[in-house]
């Protein structure tokens, strides 16, 4: 009897019995976005006596505030408010920071208007925005606002808490009627009425290369959305396109105080905060 021949039996190699682990795939976090460039005026315009706009330029954090009284007392609750996310803007890093500042800011122009008959019944709006990450955080009240420039596109990302704004949207006034109604400048959503504000919140996808602008409403009342557009993609600089804007607004009647402020990103090294 003849045995098998060992010789015509091949193990298998040990490699075609392992297995390949697939790793799982670790997600790719975008890298945080700085504040490359800035800049920001304000300017009194051509009626008023006195201006009633503050803002505020931080490292992470913006803001632009319309003060709203008899007097001084506009000037002073814009003023207040600014002061208030001034004190803390160091220490925001995300949304939840920037709320709480924004209604620090609320009830510090409260708490101003309670304490001094003078200033009793003194409102500002406010928009805020605050960089975190590739993100930026929103916080807005009243009819100041908040745009984006990407390429060479404007886009208005918040709402005017006014009156005729609401009309507006409700289908109840055309862009006309809107533009010349007696009610245009009454705000419906402000700081100092109450100690706290329910504050319109957004999170902003962002790019290097935006353009975001702040503004109070005597930009917008005096510029349409594309002509705004057009100063800021044909500006040779940040500070060239704040100048541009407030003669340009200016030029078309000046009827309230305006202020603009504006940031770009970028994936670069921040620009440095003047002093």
């Amino acid at each position: 009897m003849t045995s098998p021949s060992t010789s015509s039996f091949t193990r298998p190699s040990d490699t075609h019995h392992r297995r390949t682990r697939t790793q799982p795939r670790q997600r790719v976090r975008p890298l945080p976005l700085s504040v490359v460039e800035r800049a920001a005026l304000s300017d009194t315009g051509l009626r008023r006596e006195h201006n009633e706009d503050s803002f505020m330029v931080a490292e992470r954090m913006f803001a632009v505030a319309d003060g709203v009284g008899g007097g001084r007392a506009g000037e002073v609750a814009s003023s207040v408010a600014v002061e208030a996310l001034r004190i803390g803007a160091h220490r925001a890093f995300e949304a939840d920071d920037l709320e709480r500042l924004a209604q620090r800011a609320a009830g510090a122009v409260h708490a101003k208007g309670l304490a001094d008959p003078e200033f009793a019944g003194m409102a500002t709006t406010l928009t805020s925005a605050l960089v975190a990450g590739d993100r930026v955080e929103v916080a807005h009240a009243g009819d100041s606002r908040l745009y984006r420039l990407r390429g060479g596109t404007l886009e208005c990302l918040t709402d005017d808490h006014s009156f005729v704004s609401q009309m507006l949207r409700e289908g109840l006034l055309t862009e006309e009627q809107a533009a010349v109604h007696p009610m245009r400048s009454m705000i419906t959503r402000a700081l100092g009425r109450d100690p706290d504000v329910d504050f319109a919140k957004r999170s902003i996808e962002a790019a290097a290369g935006d353009i975001f602008l702040l503004c109070s409403d005597g930009l917008t009342g005096m510029l349409p959305d594309g002509q705004i557009e057009t100063i800021v993609s044909d500006s040779s600089s940040l500070d060239d396109a704040a100048l541009r804007l407030i003669r340009q607004a200016n030029a078309a009647g000046g009827k309230d105080n305006i202020t603009v402020v504006l940031f770009r990103l970028g994936a670069g090294a921040p620009a440095a905060l003047a002093a």
